[in-house]
């Protein structure tokens, strides 16, 4: 008789204690954010995504009521960030600046200790950025075409930069290799910065570069774009080129930059943060400050952004194979 009292009380303080954690972690979901929000960005200050994040965290602070700090942790092309962002608790006051680099560099190698398709909760897409190619003055290529004439002429001494092994524009760089049967050497930096500067300077020969970041030097003089990566003509560069018109089918690189949490988040605290995003990109604010650096708004929700990941992971695997790149 005492054992069975003893078993009902225990069964009595779990039953409880179980409500009594349903209902703070429901007033902490209803409550969200109580705190300020930090969001995790992988490359480095001055980067395209440097600038999506600090115009999308000002926008978000003022929806959700909260700051949202921008925090960078760079390198590893941007596997750095998305792994300390997996680690993090699953509260929703770590975000992660999601981008095409971290699809592209799992693509290549399968023993991340992260599942970029797995490990996050996407919450909505952000932007699409133009990935733009460009050169230095002192190469003599006016277009695509010319450019492929050097590198034939030239096998193997043709540099060109990259923001990072796996990322985008490293791709970019193998795909218009494979595509064109030319022979070209790969230099990493660890983002865009860097080596646009070694660009400048005509230390390497060509990048394929995320638009926002080299559309001023271009306006100055001091690079030549030739082409842009898209489907589609970016609408702030309605007169340059696409690698496809160019004359290099399928030729799509452009990136795209979403926010995603660690896997588990829970949904309330998604929806919230997704319908915040979809605010954001709306904003005529947001647009007209983007619009010049060739990024453009993306809009959609979780669901739609998990099949973007998902499909993206695969056509990069793809590409990844293609070229010889999968480890």
């Amino acid at each position: 008789m005492e054992m069975k009292l003893v078993r009902s009380c225990f069964a009595a303080a779990v039953a409880s204690l179980t409500i009594g954690l349903t209902v703070t972690a429901a007033v902490a979901q209803a409550d969200y954010p109580n705190r300020p929000v930090k969001l995790v960005v992988g490359f480095t200050p001055g980067s395209a995504a440097d600038v999506t994040a600090r115009s999308l965290a000002n926008r978000l602070s003022q929806s959700l009521g909260q700051q949202v700090v921008v925090e960078f942790k760079p390198g590893a092309a941007s596997s750095i960030a998305a792994e300390y962002v997996v680690r993090s608790p699953k509260d929703g006051y770590t975000l992660f600046l999601l981008s095409t680099a971290n699809i592209t560099n799992a693509a290549i190698n399968p023993k991340l200790s992260f599942d970029v398709v797995k490990d996050f909760a996407p919450i909505a897409p952000v932007n699409t950025v133009a990935v733009a190619l460009v050169v230095p003055p002192m190469v003599p290529a006016k277009d695509v075409k010319e450019l492929i004439a050097l590198a034939k002429a030239k096998p193997g001494e043709l540099l060109y930069a990259s923001t990072g092994v796996g990322a985008a524009p490293h791709l970019s760089g193998e795909l218009l290799a494979m595509k064109a049967g030319l022979k070209l050497v790969h230099v990493p930096y660890q983002g865009s910065p860097q080596a646009v500067t070694d660009l400048l300077a005509g230390r390497v020969t060509m990048m394929f570069s995320p638009a926002s970041t080299v559309v001023g030097n271009v306006a100055a003089g001091k690079l030549r774009l030739l082409a842009t990566a898209g489907r589609q003509r970016p609408g702030s560069l309605p007169d340059t080129p696409t690698m496809i018109e160019s004359g290099l089918p399928d030729f799509d690189t452009a990136i795209t930059f979403g926010l995603a949490a660690p896997a588990g988040t829970p949904k309330p605290i998604v929806d919230k943060l997704a319908a915040a995003v979809r605010e954001a990109t709306r904003s005529p604010e947001l647009v007209k400050a983007w619009r010049p650096q060739a990024i453009d708004p993306l809009e959609g929700g979780p669901d739609d952004y998990a099949r973007t990941i998902a499909s993206d992971f695969k056509r990069w695997t793809d590409v990844a194979v293609a070229a010889g790149l999968k480890k």
